[in-house]
């Protein structure tokens, strides 16, 4: 290093040198874990590490590398191809010769294309290379079926805030980190709380912290911080899970839960309006007949957030959030649809005679509404006729005892009777009611 090269970041100099330097992941990495068990072997196959960003991923592939005495080739999916392949290919064929293995890291795995990764897979069939690929995107969605058929996927869990701390006091006595620098504890305490389990983040931040203080204190920590958006992949897995948490946490009428996961997604950048179509869709899932003003009500949020935009339209999503989780609910028109969804997907039963349009005279010869009892002309001939096509004995919907849909209950009741054909007498209360 020369007066004008600038050293290597902290999280970079503080790198751990052996397995057992790293922090966390003692559920891969403890006695009698899969890692230990792998390594205790000495045959290491291919792998897919998949976990949230500053958790170790490159670390422990170099050091699994070094472990087996593997030549370690690292590439980028960001900025690699199909060449490079070729190239890491070449290499580990010149040292296979030597009796040399090769294994290939390839980080950010999730963005390769379908070809990208099938050029992989004869040479991590055969061995040739030893493959681990580092993603923060789930494997299932990311990666083609066939390379992680290949490969063993392993899950790293993000830094909890005692292993943070850990690494934190690493830093400052190590003599690659911060060697002379004080901090106070609470400094460390809340730096270890604020980097959620991101050791890079973490490092980083205490990097930037010593600059402004000595000791570190909580306020330098604050300030080298910064403002931190909620951690957020747009769409990635994290986007999906928030959403699925927001519309969990509506379904259980639970409000604060679903302004929480709501200023989530907004924090983190989310579009509004998907926010919003997401809530509409919610209305009618979730709550649905249980009150029917529900849907009304989403749909002027939606109105609201692309006439304001944000942040201005989020109090709106907010709005609507809240009045979703404390309204009544029901999934009966939800299920009933998907019921009957399914029910036409088969055989396409005919329209009864009396049911079909008849708007020419040859179709009325031919029996079209012919027979049809006019609701309004004869009530009681309207519930006795039959609506289904023949041989189609279907009970879709069932209302559920909540809101509106519970007031209404008893009419349907009473409508389910008739069509059975159980009360005919009743048609005239029907009309009234």
């Amino acid at each position: 290093m020369t007066l004008f090269d600038p050293p290597a970041p902290l999280a970079e100099r503080l790198r751990p040198r052996t397995i057992a330097e790293v922090v966390g992941q003692t559920h891969l990495l403890g006695p009698g874990k899969p890692l230990t068990r792998v390594l205790a072997s000495g045959r290491l196959g291919s792998l897919i590490l998949w976990g949230p960003p500053g958790v170790g991923k490159t670390t422990l592939a170099r050091l699994l590398a070094a472990e087996v005495g593997a030549h370690f080739i690292a590439l980028s999916a960001v900025s690699a191809g199909v060449k490079d392949i070729r190239e890491a290919v070449t290499e580990a064929e010149r040292l296979r010769g030597r009796g040399t293995r090769t294994m290939l890291f390839l980080d950010e795995i999730h963005r390769f294309n379908k070809a990208q990764q099938d050029a992989l897979l004869p040479h991590v069939e055969s061995g040739l290379l030893t493959l681990v690929g580092a993603t923060t995107e789930n494997p299932s969605f990311e990666v083609n079926p066939a390379l992680r058929s290949r490969a063993r996927t392993l899950v790293l869990e993000a830094l909890t805030p005692a292993d943070l701390l850990a690494l934190l006091h690493r830093a400052l006595s190590d003599e690659r980190g911060l060697p002379g620098v004080q901090a106070q504890p609470e400094a460390l305490e809340l730096l270890a709380r604020l980097a959620d389990g991101d050791a890079r983040r973490a490092l980083s931040t205490l990097e930037v912290a010593a600059t402004l203080a000595d000791p570190v204190t909580p306020e330098a920590v604050t300030e080298a911080f910064g403002r931190h958006l909620p951690s957020m992949d747009k769409g990635g897995e994290d986007f999906y899970n928030l959403i699925s948490a927001l519309h969990k946490s509506v379904r259980g009428s639970h409000p604060d839960a679903a302004l929480y996961w709501l200023a989530r997604m907004v924090a983190g950048g989310a579009d509004p309006l998907y926010v919003a179509r997401r809530v509409v869709r919610m209305a009618s899932e979730d709550i649905g007949l249980a009150d029917p003003q529900a849907l009304r009500l989403c749909l002027a949020a939606k109105d609201a957030v692309e006439f304001l935009g944000s942040p201005e339209g989020d109090l709106s999503l907010a709005q609507a959030v809240v009045y979703l989780a404390l309204a009544p609910k029901s999934n009966s028109v939800y299920t009933a649809w998907k019921a009957a969804l399914s029910a036409v997907d088969g055989e396409q039963l005919a329209v009864p005679p009396h049911l079909r349009n008849a708007p020419t005279a040859l179709m009325r010869s031919q029996g079209y509404g012919r027979g049809y009892a006019y609701y309004f002309d004869d009530p009681e001939g309207s519930f006795a006729q039959r609506y289904l096509p023949e041989g189609a004995d279907l009970h879709l919907y069932s209302p559920q005892r909540e809101g509106w849909e519970g007031r209404a209950s008893e009419r349907w009741r009473k409508l389910m009777a008739l069509h059975a054909g159980e009360a005919p007498g009743e048609a005239a209360q029907m009309t009234e009611s």
